[in-house]
């Protein structure tokens, strides 16, 4: 019966995006609007592949950004979890840093970053790893210190070693926690990428943008967009897949 009614919602959905494509369209056509102010999706599609070649590069740019930065900070948010768990005075030290770094614009770190590192494309990894190493590490260390001190105790009295504790114990009951933090971090990770290309780049979906923006080829703005989303949204969807092959007991249990 569950599993009706999410595939009635999936096509629910489906009919609901079909249905404003439609009359995006019609209104378009019905009204003659130039492609400046605002295209028709049929306009976008083509221009999309017209253009496939070209964005493609750009694509192949971004996502490398994107993935280098991702990775590297689920690498950096899990350390740092991982550290203020062991040490509450390094938690009472940097969580509160943690949280401050985030009220920073990335649009005003970026310039500087660009300054001290050039266009190339270390200064977008950073940005990435900046706007993605925030939720990993808030999950994670939130997921942490949740954990059931009772097992805790209990393998001490064990005589279990840290590591035996953290791989028997610690590991499996924060993996919901750090998937959570991960997903977010997905989708935020594409998002960085294009806006570190904004402040200066030779290629990328962001620079790609902000040309189409400065000679009003709009539809081919639109389909930079929807490259975009689909990048994220698979991204998204990547790690959501990853997450019921390593920790299918969670799925199971929010099923129920």
């Amino acid at each position: 019966m569950r599993k009706w009614q999410n595939t009635e919602n999936k096509i629910g959905s489906l009919i609901f995006m079909i249905t404003v494509i439609l009359i995006w369209e019609l209104v378009i056509r019905i009204h003659s609007l130039p492609k400046y102010i605002l295209p028709a999706p049929s306009a976008i599609i083509i221009s999309l592949v017209d253009s496939w070649q070209i964005l493609w590069e750009h694509t192949r740019t971004t996502l490398l950004e994107a993935l280098s930065g991702f990775v590297a900070a689920i690498i950096i948010g899990v350390f740092i979890s991982a550290v203020m768990n062991r040490y509450k005075i390094v938690k009472n030290i940097f969580y509160p840093i943690l949280v401050i770094s985030q009220t920073v614009p990335i649009i005003a770190i970026a310039p500087l970053l660009m300054i001290w590192m050039g266009f190339g494309i270390h200064p977008k990894i950073v940005i990435v790893i900046l706007v993605c190493f925030f939720p990993v590490a808030v999950n994670v260390t939130e997921g942490l210190a949740v954990v059931d001190r009772d097992l805790i105790n209990l393998l001490k009295v064990m005589k279990a070693s840290s590591w035996q504790i953290f791989f028997k114990v610690q590991l499996p009951a924060v993996m919901p926690a750090f998937f959570s933090g991960v997903k977010i971090a997905a989708t935020y990770s594409i998002m960085g990428a294009v806006i570190s290309e904004w402040i200066g780049a030779k290629s990328g979906l962001g620079i790609y943008m902000t040309r189409a923006m400065s000679s009003f080829r709009t539809e081919a703005l639109f389909a930079d967009i929807l490259i975009i989303v689909v990048l994220s949204i698979g991204l998204f969807k990547l790690i959501e897949w990853l997450e019921k092959k390593i920790i299918p007991w969670t799925m199971l249990n929010n099923k129920e």
